[in-house]
């Protein structure tokens, strides 16, 4: 069965968002599904990962339309214009034209990939007569080519959402704003459009059940039997062959992953800067290492921090972060105490469970805890509770002295989310 995959990111984009649709054209011919990948030829994004392309079956058809966004540098310049502390007038020139874009432009800037990226799946839909169009949102300015889609009438429109759409409104620089910050107007606009798009979905997919319970409580005339929730997945051939051995004078923590308002590590770092008042020689020990983009808005949280033994690698390919990973003693899993977090679990927290090291699980009661519980990966506490948190890195200090740290993990009943299981999850809603 062929369909077409609609995802705007794709490599060589880097991010965790890529591995979703990436890991679904490796896997759905497995399962007798032929995808045709339609995404943009020239993302406005801030990393590339060649290390993904791998993972792309020789003989895949991709189509690769412009948008007509401008680059990632310039919007960066932009953005800075609008948290410059010292406002010239170019500085505010820039801010308010930031600002009229970032209204004008509903749902997201991704809606000038929309024009060129319609052209691009009607001459797909022509050539290829395909049963089924799966599109992948984040930016949910995507889910527009489901009008496209539907004007085949053989052609099913499958949406897919990777995180929620009006509970959660993702900014272009990584951070995060709840969908009730967004102006009266935009948000009724959004949610609107959100409404009309589903609508013209023969079915819809989420990341966790939570996001179904609430995707169903917001829109109440989804069809049950064709709202689905399958969950992002690991892939073991990216795990290291063998764990590598932590190093033996320091306790290491790692994070992979952008940090931004809802993965904030505030609560972790505070909790670091307690350590070193409380027992500073046993602090010495303490490394915590983040791979990965940090936002600007939370930058401020890492200042003096590296004299306090906290790393900031930057964005490491996907191929060389696992094996870091693997090389510290535990693994972190973080999400802050934000509204809609208690929906959320990180993508990552599928490689960690596959990865062999305890995880760390900083979050805020929901779906993430369930899942981390449920299938034994490690410890959980609060994410703004520095004082459990400082005890508890206390602890792991104290065991890695002695000799007494555990450094494997025994993850149960995780085969479910092997990638391969979840393109045939996929493969089922696309036959359905």
């Amino acid at each position: 069965m062929k369909i077409i995959l609609v995802s705007y990111a794709f490599p060589p984009v880097g991010g965790a968002g890529v591995q979703r649709a990436v890991k679904l054209v490796k896997y759905l011919p497995e399962h007798g599904v032929e995808p045709v990948v339609l995404t943009a030829a020239n993302p406005s994004v801030p990393v590339t990962d060649d290390s993904l392309v791998g993972d792309v079956p020789e003989g895949t058809r991709i189509a690769r339309a412009r948008t007509f966004e401008p680059g990632y540098r310039l919007k960066k310049v932009a953005w800075d214009a609008r948290v410059e502390k010292r406002r010239t007038l170019a500085a505010r020139a820039r801010s308010l034209a930031t600002t009229v874009a970032k209204e004008a432009l509903l749902p997201d800037p991704q809606i000038l990939w929309v024009p060129a990226a319609s052209l691009a799946l009607a001459r797909l839909l022509v050539a290829d007569r395909p049963r089924a169009v799966l599109i992948t949102g984040p930016p949910f300015s995507s889910f527009l080519l489901a009008q496209i889609a539907e004007l085949s009438p053989r052609t099913r429109v499958v949406l897919d959402y990777r995180d929620e759409w009006t509970a959660y409104r993702p900014t272009e620089n990584g951070n995060g704003a709840n969908f009730e910050m967004v102006p009266t107007f935009g948000r009724r606009a959004t949610h609107a459009l959100e409404r009309r798009l589903l609508q013209k979905a023969d079915a819809v997919v989420t990341a966790t059940e939570a996001f179904r319970q609430n995707l169903i409580g917001t829109f109440p005339f989804l069809n049950l039997k064709h709202t689905f929730a399958i969950p992002n997945g690991y892939d073991p051939d990216d795990m290291p062959t063998e764990l590598p051995s932590p190093p033996s004078d320091k306790l290491v923590l790692a994070y992979a992953g952008t940090v931004f308002r809802l993965t904030s590590p505030r609560g972790l770092l505070n909790a670091v800067r307690r350590v070193h008042e409380r027992e500073p020689k046993l602090a010495q020990r303490l490394e915590v290492r983040f791979f990965g983009r940090i936002v600007d808005t939370e930058l401020p949280a890492f200042e003096g921090m590296e004299g306090l033994g906290v790393k900031r690698l930057g964005y490491v390919e996907h191929a060389r972060v696992l094996p870091e990973l693997a090389s510290a003693h535990v693994v972190l899993c973080l999400l802050d105490a934000v509204a809609g977090a208690e929906r959320v679990y990180p993508a990552k927290i599928f490689e960690l469970m596959a990865l062999g090291r305890p995880v760390l699980t900083l979050a805020p009661e929901g779906a993430l805890t369930e899942l981390v519980r449920a299938h034994a990966l490690g410890d959980v506490i609060a994410p703004r509770d520095e004082q459990a948190i400082a005890a508890h890195l206390e602890r792991l200090l104290r065991a890695h002295a002695d000799g007494t740290l555990r450094l494997q993990a025994s993850p149960q009943g995780i085969g479910r989310f092997h990638r391969r299981e979840i393109a045939r999850e996929f493969a089922s809603v696309l036959r359905d």
